[in-house]
Order: structure tokens, then sequence, then C-alpha cells
């Protein structure tokens, strides 16, 4: 997450304005995927590297996919 707070804040955003919006985005993105998932980006906003195939797999489902 470390590097997306510093693009966010090289865009203009403040610490806290930057805290929120990827919170936001965060929140929105879960409630796009099944509950299971949510650990995931949680681990992935926080700098560690779950394994994604799970989760991609699952996506496809969610957008026509097999």
């Amino acid at each position: 997450m470390n590097e997306l707070k510093q693009r966010l804040i090289a865009l203009g955003l403040s610490e806290e304005m930057t805290d929120k919006a990827i919170a936001t985005v965060a929140d929105f993105v879960k409630s796009k995927i099944p509950a299971g998932y949510h650990s995931m980006i949680d681990d992935v906003l926080a700098g560690k590297t779950p394994e994604l195939g799970g989760l991609l797999g699952g996506l496809g489902g969610l957008f026509g996919g097999k």
C-alpha cells in the first residue's frame, strides 16, 4: 500500500485523504467479490503477496468467465 499511497500523495492528496481514498476503493472492491476473498484485498494493501490464482479464477465467474 505504501507505493499506492505515495503515488496518491504525489498527485496532491493529503495523507488523510489518501488513506480515505484507499479505504473507499478497498471497500468498493470488497463489495464486488465474495466475502472469502476480502482478506486477500487487505493483504495486498498491506504489502503482502497472497496467492492470487483463486481470486482471479473467482473473478472470472463474475464477468462471465468459466
